[in-house]
């Protein structure tokens, strides 16, 4: 694949968003094509998910296996339509949290199983790693 993929992993309010940023303008002053993008988000439905997780429904939490696979919903849109299109058109791919950001929030936080998350994780990138 002739494109990079770089992310930003971190706690909120780490300043992930603003370091992306900031990587991708610099890169691009250099003159490379760049793709900033986010998870959830970076496509429509992507960004409809994102909406969905920020919602609280009062009697009714989000469980933590379809938190999960809500998040890969939206990774494996965002894999298929912007990633692997900018990479394999040379590009550099710059992302707001990828699959460290599950293996952590959901693995480790949440409790789910480490390795379920990982093979779920490998199905919706296509095994596509930073």
């Amino acid at each position: 694949m002739p494109g990079k993929f770089i992310t930003l992993e971190g706690i909120e309010g780490s300043g992930k968003t603003t370091q992306a940023r900031l990587l991708a303008d610099r890169l691009q002053e250099l003159g490379h094509e760049v793709l900033l993008t986010r998870e959830p988000g970076g496509t429509e439905l992507g960004q409809a998910i994102r909406e969905m997780l920020k919602r609280t429904i009062p009697d009714e939490p989000v469980v933590p296996e379809a938190e999960m696979l809500l998040f890969e919903a939206s990774r494996a849109q965002l894999v298929r339509l912007a990633i692997m299109p900018a990479l394999e058109a040379g590009s550099i791919v710059v992302s707001d949290r990828f699959t460290d950001s599950t293996t952590v929030y959901q693995g480790c936080a949440r409790g789910l199983d480490k390795a379920a998350v990982g093979t779920v994780s490998k199905f919706a990138t296509g095994s596509l790693v930073p």
